[in-house]
């Protein structure tokens, strides 16, 4: 019981840090040129870019916090999938020359899914019993 708690809170708090260090660091703290770079790949301004970029920073965070708080909201969690997937959907689609930089979304995101449906796993088998 105790090793599924553990496994429980780690993919907890590791798929709600990386939201929140993404909505931070690169978007907020320091708007990163790939963030404005896939932001401006729709079409917008680079004053619009920023402010999405910005914008997008405060959902992530806010995103993040929920996850951590909530994570036994089922619904949250494959949100959490979805999102994910959508952005590197989005990736791959429109702003492809991302994918050759390090820790793209194929590194990040993909794991991240991965501790995700382990999360949800868990969240299920302690139902059940």
């Amino acid at each position: 019981m105790l090793a599924r708690v553990n496994v429980t809170q780690l993919c907890r708090f590791s798929i709600g840090l990386v939201w929140i260090y993404h909505g931070l660091v690169p978007k907020l703290l320091n708007v990163a040129p790939l963030e404005l770079l896939m932001t401006n790949a729709m079409g917008f301004s680079n004053e619009v870019s920023h402010v999405i970029t910005r914008s997008a920073g405060v959902a992530e965070i806010l995103f993040g916090c929920c996850l951590i708080l909530f994570y036994r909201h089922t619904l949250l969690i494959k949100l959490n999938i979805i999102a994910l997937l959508a952005l590197l959907g989005f990736v791959i689609l429109r702003v492809p020359v991302v994918l050759l930089e390090a820790f793209n979304p194929v590194t990040t995101n993909l794991p991240v899914v991965v501790l995700s449906l382990i999360l949800l796993r868990q969240l299920h088998d302690d139902t059940v019993k």
